[in-house]
């Protein structure tokens, strides 16, 4: 008996072992049918392409429960319980077949929401949902459902959670036969026509109405069974605690956003009807008065968690009275809210407390040590969570903090807490510890001891950090590790070279070691990575490919800005997990490798610019299905943009090729489907052609279009003013001609606008002022017309660069609204009339160039209204022509890294510059040179004290150096040359100790040169040439004494001296004959030096003639015939010459003066009224310069 007993239990255990062999079989992947039914579906929901995981046939991911979004129970029936299918569908509405649905008898959880649907197919409503007997939580908010739905979804027996919310339901709430089963319902956005009423029907556990009720109060609720009641974002007064006080079985309430304003209106003994209140949520209710609120929270015995987050307490609350009857408190939530740092001496009355967040509460000022006072933060034995963060609590950690021996996550990032973290060690609980943005300084050893922490932030603090991370070695739990921006440093022990560490870390951040030449050792030992920073760390060596290789799972990996060299190796096998790779800023050289697409498939980032690739852009990285930000810029890659790429990368919205060498055309408009890039940079090429006009497929995102540098011909494309979304756009330095096109005016959002040195021409659109423009280059172009309408509107605009084309008229008024006008060039063109007043309106102006132009009148008085004065502390607050856009590991981004700078083309120090970056912010300066600027320079220009460089050459300024001039400590740069200016240069100029380049030649100064020490001892004859009356090094002329007064004389001597008499008249005499043949030249000669205005023959008397003209006109009668006694005939021919072009030229006439001489007649007189002239000898000498200069004299 016992061997027939054994030998069917034998039996009976084969069968066993058979079924479950069976089952096994039948439990690999899901069910044929829910498979096929999910195929079914996937047509409907796969508008992103979120569904592609959902594949048909025999493929390697044929098993839908591993597909994207399905979930499936963990038993051996592998059945589907969970589908998500929200945000999944916006492209209209639509209709639904709920019966798709049926197929999945397990399903727990269907989530639609945010998916269009209008409702359901006529007999196919939710109803047929019936049979699935385990669907318990059906989402279907954000979506177009109207109350037709409301009876097909009481039929679903088993449902519990409904989520109705921000559909267009209203009226009445219709679910009478669904109250006893449904525990938990969203009625947000549900208009409803009798609140009161519909609400108190329902015996629902959990109802959750959000921004939708609008009365005063609530009274009148029995809801005696609801214990979670979420209203947040109505509209109640300050009863609405007293309001639903009669909801007994109330543990749960949320009341965020509900804007109370001051206090909250409780009765005498509190809200004790809501005495099982366990959750309270008030977050941004606007409360001022906390310290009733609080008193008042007291009478709830059971109250654990209380969220107070942003609101405005005034006054000191938190006092012992305020916390004295919240022992059973535990999680207390006060982010946002405007505290004292003394609420942390009272805190510790919280007994229970084991959770406490005082995130960004402006706590100001140091933490006191605590450990002695009673109720004191370091009273909290039980805390387990303690958040400090984002405020401005200074001073170094109180020893008390030793005490918190329960705590296990402690933040206390972004304060100013300097000091070492001692008071840290004893914390040997702690599991995460969050110390980023501070100033802490010294070694990490406090932290040895604590072997429990698994994330570990330290960034951007002056820790002493070594790279090999050696005193982590026992730290098995460590996961992350963020340590950037500290002192790292190379650990010179060889200890850590044959230790093993005992963590496998997830997260790791190392940068800005100075002397770290080779990777850490440590890294060769772990295989769980899955983000690593090693940037700004000068390794050397080449590619790590062993890192990719040994973790599978890392899907970051940066490597900026270090010295790695040699070949881009890729991994062994294909990485199917890399998403993120930059490894910019480097020295990699030769060839991206053909089959990076293979072996790298799944890379949604790259960038490799800056280093020294060459060779053609690989094909293979089209087959990067999932790329989306592309980065090759800065290398010398040849060839063209390979089709595959363009063609079959649909999902890149960054492609940055800039600066490389690739030629030929852009795009093959067969070959082009990057419709959802939103920046494109092309710049510094050899480009040719046409700007492709299937670019415009690409108007709905493009935001940023770089094509400068560049051979591109043809007009601009109309159809770039249809790209609504376009903010920069940048093609200067091509072929480009024809007009720009009117729709540009369209562009509403363009921000930067640079079309600078192309053959552009014809007017600026009319009435082209786009709100938001903040940078306009336009230089180097042939455009013309007045500037009238044009960025009439554009108060945004920084940067103004219309120089080099042939615009004429006015400055328009509207320049005086620009308020943030900080760089205007408006240089080589024609414009005249006035520089305008309207500039001094602008307080950030800092860089004027208006030279070569036909300006005229005087300079306005004012510019020291502007930045480049500086006691505007506005204006010279720095501008963000810097923009970096790039990666942060804790804060991953897929836009790859763009460098955006503001760049300005200026003339200063006789040349021409171009500024840029953080270099154009510091730059200042005046160009008002080659104008017709007349008048004295007035002397507020000395009060300009942040310029760098100020040009008045080639003017008719008149009058003198402005003593004022001093004060321009700043200024590198000082040209006054081809003036009228007069008297003596001040002595003060020698303390302008920055100035590299000075002239005031070819004036009518006097005087001695300033001394040649400083800056003043590297400046030229050049610098002070054509002004005769001027003396003392550099120049050869000498500053000496005064001739002795001449001896008695006996006769023979006297005879002597009337021979030498004689000798003097007539060499005076042919010397003047010389100045009116000379005077009658260069009255029919321009000599202006500015080489663009030349005009020769034009009959304008020349600037050399304007200055003997004024000279001869001084000459009263009187001294006529002193000057010339031999031939008075001289004097009606000299006053006549000189007449004719005074009485044409107001410059002319302006620069003339009257001057009275005594009518003596002696030798010594007629010298003393000579020398009251303006040099006549050195105007003979120039005059006959300029005869030699246009080859009349040879």
């Amino acid at each position: 008996m016992a061997s027939f007993i054994h030998s069917w239990m034998l039996v009976w255990l084969a069968v066993l072992i058979f079924i479950v062999s069976l089952e096994s079989r039948w439990s690999e992947g899901c069910l044929e049918q829910e498979r096929f039914a999910l195929l079914q579906l996937k047509p409907f929901f796969n508008t992103f392409h979120e569904l592609d995981s959902w594949v048909e046939g025999d493929h390697n991911n044929s098993d839908c429960c591993q597909w994207d979004r399905v979930e499936c129970n963990n038993d051996t029936t592998s059945r589907v319980i969970l589908l998500d299918l929200s945000y999944s569908r916006i492209s209209g509405e639509w209709y639904l077949n709920a019966s798709l649905f049926s197929p999945f008898q397990q399903l727990h959880t269907l989530d639609l929401s945010y998916s269009g649907i209008a409702g359901c197919v006529e007999n196919e409503g939710f109803d047929k949902l019936s049979t699935l007997s385990n669907l318990e939580a059906l989402y279907i908010s954000e979506n177009s459902f109207n109350n037709s739905i409301l009876s097909s979804l009481s039929t679903l027996s088993s449902l519990k959670n409904l989520s109705l919310s921000y559909n267009k339901l209203k009226g009445i709430v219709d679910l009478q036969e669904a109250r006893d089963h449904i525990l938990f319902i969203n009625l947000s956005s549900f208009f409803l026509e009798n609140v009161e009423n519909d609400i108190s029907s329902l015996i629902f556990k959990i109802i959750e109405i959000v921004y939708e009720i609008t009365y005063s109060h609530v009274t009148g609720w029995r809801l005696s069974n609801l214990e979670y009641l979420g209203l947040s974002g109505n509209i109640f007064n300050n009863n609405i605690l007293s309001s639903i006080s009669a909801l007994s079985s109330l543990k749960t309430l949320y009341l965020r956003d509900v804007g109370l304003e001051g206090s909250v209106d409780l009765p005498d003994n509190g809200i004790v009807g809501l005495k099982n209140l366990q959750f309270l949520s008030l977050r941004n209710v606007s409360i001022h008065d906390g310290s009733t609120l609080l008193q008042s929270l007291g009478s709830l015995p059971y109250l654990k968690r209380l969220d107070l987050r942003f609101n405005n307490f005034s006054g000191n609350i938190m006092s012992t009275r305020d916390f004295s009857n919240l022992k059973n408190l535990k999680h207390l939530i006060m982010d946002g809210t405007n505290l004292n740092i003394s609420v942390l001496q009272n805190i510790g009355l919280l007994t229970s407390l084991e959770f406490l967040s005082l995130q960004s509460c402006n706590l100001e000022d140091t933490l006191p040590d605590q450990g002695y006072i009673s109720g004191g933060l370091c009273e909290l034995k039980h805390l387990q969570h303690l958040d400090l963060s984002y405020n401005d609590i200074r001073g170094s950690l109180p020893w008390c903090f030793g005490n918190l021996t329960s705590i296990q996550e402690l933040y206390l990032s972004s304060n100013q807490f300097s000091g070492n973290i001692s008071p840290l060690r004893a914390l040997t609980s702690i599991q995460q510890l969050h110390l980023y943005s501070n100033q802490f300084s010294g070694n990490i050893s406090p932290l040895t001891a604590l072997t429990s922490i698994q994330r570990l932030s330290l960034w951007d603090n002056h820790f002493q950090i070594p790279i090999s991370l050696e005193p982590f070695f026992n730290h098995s739990k460590l996961k992350t590790f963020y340590g950037e921006n500290n002192q790292i440093y190379a650990d010179t022990a060889e200890s850590h070279f044959s230790i093993t560490p005992k963590f496998q870390l997830n997260e790791l951040t190392l940068s800005g070691c100075r002397d770290c030449v080779t990777f850490p050792k440590f890294l060769y030992h772990q295989h769980d990575l899955e983000q690593v920073d090693l940037s700004h760390n000068n390794l050397t060596g080449e590619f790590p490919n062993w890192l990719l290789d040994n973790n599978t799972n890392l899907y970051q990996l940066v490597l900026v800005n270090n010295s790695l060299t040699g070949p881009l190796h890729l991994p062994t096998h294909s990485h199917q997990n890399l998403w993120l790779l930059d490894i910019s800023k480097n020295f990699f050289r030769g060839n991206i490798p053909i089959q990076v697409g293979a072996y790298l498939p799944m890379l949604s980032t790259l960038n490799i610019s800056i280093n020294d690739f060459d060779g053609r852009i690989p094909s293979s990285i089209g087959d990067m299905n999932s790329l989306q930000s592309l980065d090759l810029s800065y290398n010398k890659l040849s060839g063209g943009i390979p089709e595959h790429l363009a063609k079959s990368c649909i999902n890149l919205r960054y492609l940055v090729l800039s600066n490389n060498s690739l030629e030929g055309q852009i795009f093959s408009a067969a070959n082009f489907n990057l419709t959802n890039l939103v920046r494109l940079q092309l710049d510094g090429n050899r480009f040719i052609g046409k700007i492709p006009e299937c670019l415009s497929n690409s108007s709905s995102y493009l935001t940023v279009l770089h094509l400068g540098d560049n051979l591109l011909s043809g007009r601009i494309p109309s159809w770039l003013g249809n790209m609504s979304e376009l903010v920069d756009l940048k093609m200067p330095n091509n072929h480009l001609e024809g007009p720009i096109p009117p729709e540009f005016c369209q562009l509403q959002n363009l921000e930067v606008l640079n079309l600078s040195e192309n053959n552009i021409f014809g007017d600026l659109p009319s009435r082209f002022s786009p709100p938001q423009i903040q940078q306009v280059h336009l230089s180097k172009n042939k455009l013309e017309g007045q500037l009238k309408d044009a960025f009439f509107n554009s108060s945004s605009l920084v940067t103004l660069d219309l120089g080099y084309n042939r615009f004429n008229g006015r400055i328009p008024n509207w320049i005086g609204r620009l308020s943030n006008l900080t760089y205007l060039i408006l240089s080589h063109n024609n414009l005249e009339g006035e520089v305008p007043h309207l500039l001094c309106n602008l307080e950030r102006l800092r860089l004027i160039d208006l030279s070569h132009n036909n300006f005229s009148g005087q300079i306005p008085h004012c510019l020291d209204m502007t930045a480049l004065h500086g006691d505007f502390s506005t204006a010279i607050e720095p501008m963000r022509n810097e923009e970096i856009v790039g990666f942060e590991l804790k804060n991953a981004s897929s836009v790859a890294p763009m460098r955006k700078e503001e760049t300005v083309e200026f003339t200063t120090k006789k040349a021409s510059y171009s500024y840029q970056g953080r270099i154009l912010t510091y730059m200042s300066g005046v160009d008002l040179s080659c104008n017709k600027l007349t008048g004295e320079i007035p002397h507020q220009i000395g009060n300009l004290t942040r310029i760098h460089t100020l040009n008045l050459s080639y003017n008719h300024l008149t009058g003198s150096i402005p003593m004022t001039f001093s004060n321009l400590q700043q200024i590198e740069s000082l040209d006054l040359s081809h003036n009228n200016l007069n008297g003596k240069i001040p002595l003060q100029i020698i303390e302008l100790y920055n100035l590299a380049v000075f002239s005031v030649a070819y004036n009518n100064l006097s005087g001695k040169t300033p001394e040649m020490i400083n800056q003043f001892g590297t400046f030229e004859e050049s610098s002070y040439q054509g002004n005769p009356l001027l003396c003392g090094l550099p120049l050869p002329k000498s500053c000496g004494p005064p001739p002795l007064a001449p001896k008695a004389v006996t006769d023979i001597e006297e005879d002597n001296s009337f021979m030498d008499r004689n000798i003097f008249y007539s060499s005076f005499t042919a010397s003047y004959i010389v100045v009116v043949l000379a005077i009658a030249i260069v009255l029919n000669i321009s000599k202006y030096s500015c080489s663009s205005d030349v005009d020769h023959g034009s009959g304008q008397i020349g600037q050399i003639g304007l200055v003997c003209c004024a000279t001869i006109a001084q000459v009263s009668e009187d001294c006529w015939p002193k000057m010339f006694p031999i031939n008075p005939l001289f004097t009606p021919l000299l006053k006549t010459a000189c007449a004719a072009p005074s009485t044409n030229s107001p410059v002319a006439n302006a620069a003339m003066s009257k001057v009275s001489f005594p009518g003596t007649a002696n030798v010594t007189e007629i010298i003393e009224c000579w020398s009251t002239l303006k040099d006549i000898d050195g105007c003979v000498s120039e005059i006959y310069k300029s005869i030699l200069n246009i080859g009349i004299i040879v």
